[in-house]
């Protein structure tokens, strides 16, 4: 059966002061309809670049994309995105920046069904600079969702969240993504998120030229429950496997 993503042969050079400086090379990977994928690896080693080239914002230097049958040459609403940060528009409320999602797609739907799937219900006037960045991401989330993407991208969207708000960001992307099924590729720092969210983790070489080193199945039974998966023994484990991966890797400073 033909995979949903095909990344065939993808590579992403830069031209330098110094000369050509080549981010990731020969990256192949395919990712069956329905599958959430983590891509973990050290700092600047080509998961972001990967990710820009699913969203369109980067065109790669050699190899190809290709979604559902077709090959990408740019954005598309196949693909919702969530970034880092929130990136919402900040002189509209809460719910005028969803519906502007659903208005690119559809024309007409309830930015509310969306928003209080992400547990802000009522909150749809306010204005993102009256929620806290925790709320603002979660907006994010649901504006994403709202599209109905065929493919969700999303790059470290809880980096910059404190611990507590992090996990419960998470439950509820488990939530929603058990909700809809879509498939997903995200890009995270963190191997316990990795192992609590993916069903397969694709590991990152440091580069130069970075491309995939390993990669591991997340066999743990869904729906999954974080205390249920945190007693398991094969978790320690596959941790184990993750980090003796990353450190047998250089940091490049």
């Amino acid at each position: 059966m033909r995979a949903f993503v095909e990344i065939a042969a993808l590579g992403k050079t830069y031209a330098t002061a110094t000369g050509t400086a080549e981010i990731v090379r020969d990256f192949n990977l395919y990712v069956s309809e329905g599958e959430f994928v983590c891509l973990l690896g050290h700092s600047g080693c080509g998961k972001s670049t990967v990710l820009s080239i699913l969203m369109g914002l980067n065109q790669a230097t050699t190899g190809g994309i290709v979604i559902g049958g077709r090959e990408i040459d740019g954005p598309g609403t196949d693909r919702g995105v969530v970034f880092q940060s929130a990136t919402l528009l900040p002189w509209m409320s809460v719910r005028s920046n969803v519906q502007l999602a659903l208005d690119q797609v559809r024309g007409a739907g309830d930015a509310e069904t969306y928003l209080e799937a992400v547990g802000l219900g009522g909150q749809g006037d306010r204005l993102p600079r009256e929620l806290s960045a925790g709320m603002q991401q979660r907006v994010g989330i649901a504006r994403a969702f709202s599209l109905e993407p065929r493919l969700l991208l999303l790059d470290e969207p809880f980096s910059l969240l404190d611990a507590l708000t992090r996990m419960e960001l998470q439950d509820e992307l488990m939530t929603l993504w058990e909700r809809t099924r879509r498939t997903v590729i995200m890009v995270t720092h963190d191997v316990d998120e990795a192992l609590l969210l993916a069903d397969r983790i694709v590991l990152m070489t440091s580069g130069p030229g970075a491309t995939i080193g390993r990669i591991l199945p997340v066999q743990f039974p869904r729906p999954r429950i974080r205390e249920e998966i945190l007693s398991r023994p094969d978790y320690f484990w596959l941790r184990d496997q993750v980090l003796g991966f990353l450190e047998a890797q250089p940091v490049h400073a």
